[in-house]
């Protein structure tokens, strides 16, 4: 890691006060808000911090938005308003080596179009077939007691997952179903979520660090729906921090 690097980090950290007061830190840079990573990645974050409560981790973000944008995304995701701060550009990214993510002179919506079919995000087809096909390595999303709402017209409880595929693991068309929800989502408040088309394209990165600042792990993200490692258990890096 380079000096570059680190005083690029506490400058992050400085200018939106991501200070913290626990033994580690969590930063997310997520691409646009309108992102289907950065909804994602956000209501893990946000189930992740409901059942590791009072533990070691503080969760911070920055997204590419607008104040209108953020107050929607976070009603919507759960995501903590105080810690999520926005920022209009992706200049931070740019100097942090974020993936801009495809760019072949086009616009932002060409370039995202080519990447969700997987030209230069190689995982992303293998990620929507699993959302479809499911997974018995990764966990369920819904529990029976959820009410799903799906388009505004399609009602239905988690409990159908439960009579049809069974339990204990990530059933067929469950991981499409959260996903259809949070792009229904974005669809509807294109304007307030996608401040600029341009960024489309841009991925997003993650930074755990511990008391002192220094980065103790780190993931840049180069494909649409690849904002972890494993995306199996994308959280998986933090699951050892909570048991210190």
């Amino acid at each position: 890691m380079t000096d570059k690097f680190q005083n690029n980090i506490e400058n992050l950290i400085k200018e939106f006060n991501f200070n913290g007061h626990k033994k580690f830190k969590l930063i997310v840079l997520f691409g646009l808000l309108g992102d289907f990573d950065s909804f994602e990645y956000a209501i893990n974050l946000k189930n992740f911090m409901h059942n590791n409560k009072d533990k070691n981790l503080d969760i911070f973000a920055l997204a590419i938005g607008n104040q209108n944008g953020k107050e929607k995304f976070c009603n919507f995701t759960g995501f903590s308003k105080k810690n999520l701060k926005v920022v209009s550009n992706n200049q931070i990214h740019n100097n942090l080596k974020v993936s801009r993510g495809l760019d072949i002179g086009l616009g932002g919506w060409i370039n995202f179009l080519l990447m969700l079919s997987g030209i230069n995000s190689f995982k992303t087809i293998k990620e929507v077939i699993r959302g479809y096909l499911g997974d018995q390595k990764a966990k369920q999303i819904y529990s029976e007691f959820d009410k799903i709402e799906v388009l505004k017209f399609l009602k239905f409880s988690g409990n159908s997952f439960r009579q049809v595929f069974g339990d204990g693991y990530l059933r067929p068309f469950e991981l499409a179903t959260f996903r259809l929800n949070n792009m229904n989502e974005i669809i509807q408040n294109w304007s307030d979520y996608i401040l600029n088309e341009e960024y489309l394209p841009q991925r997003g990165a993650s930074f755990l660090m511990d008391n002192k600042n220094q980065v103790i792990y780190q993931f840049f993200s180069n494909d649409v729906l690849g904002y972890s490692s494993n995306m199996r258990d994308p959280l998986g890096f933090l699951t050892d921090l909570i048991n210190e």
